[in-house]
């Protein structure tokens, strides 16, 4: 495995990895489900890269169902007698938010997820998507224009393209 320090990582979007898997590792973020079963898992598990602090990772991906993480995270991680690394604390905040959208399949994207990150793109957001769930995870960088993407978020509910949530947010975001 090989091991880089915060400090010398160039952070880079989910799609753009320049390291091999194999220089990555799986982190686990254990969950609570509701009464109705949502999140629909009681663990996800994230792509982290270790860096040359001993249990501590910077997050790869972005977070599906975790809240209060976001790619490019650096967070503190424990091993269980199984080798199975736990995501812990936020020891540095990356400045990204995370947004969940779920496009309406009786609205005018008819649950198409890629027309959503389609139409973010503009603005710098990237995201993942998930099929089974018809959920995309947008990750919007600490330098992208907040007020144009929330007016859009807003827009596409207001219109029933989608409907969205908060999973991690700062400040600027919410001064937005």
């Amino acid at each position: 495995m090989t091991i880089v320090r915060v400090a010398d990582l160039r952070l880079r979007r989910p799609y753009d990895k320049l390291c091999a898997m194999s220089d990555q590792v799986r982190v686990s973020f254990a969950l609570v489900q509701d009464s109705e079963g949502w999140p629909p898992v009681s663990a996800e598990r994230m792509w982290a890269t270790p860096t040359s602090q001993d249990n501590v990772v910077v997050l790869d991906n972005i977070p599906f169902f975790v809240r209060d993480v976001a790619c490019y995270d650096v967070v503190a991680v424990t091993e269980d007698d199984e080798g199975v690394l736990w995501g812990g604390k936020t020891l540095k905040w990356s400045g990204n938010c995370t947004i969940r959208v779920i496009p309406f399949h009786d609205g005018p994207l008819q649950g198409n997820r890629q027309a959503v990150l389609d139409a973010f793109a503009p603005f710098g957001v990237d995201g993942e998507g998930a099929a089974s769930l018809a959920l995309v995870a947008l990750n919007v960088p600490a330098d992208a224009d907040l007020v144009a993407v929330k007016r859009l978020l807003r827009e596409g509910e207001k219109d029933r393209r989608w409907t969205w949530e908060e999973a991690c947010i700062g400040d600027a975001w919410a001064d937005a």
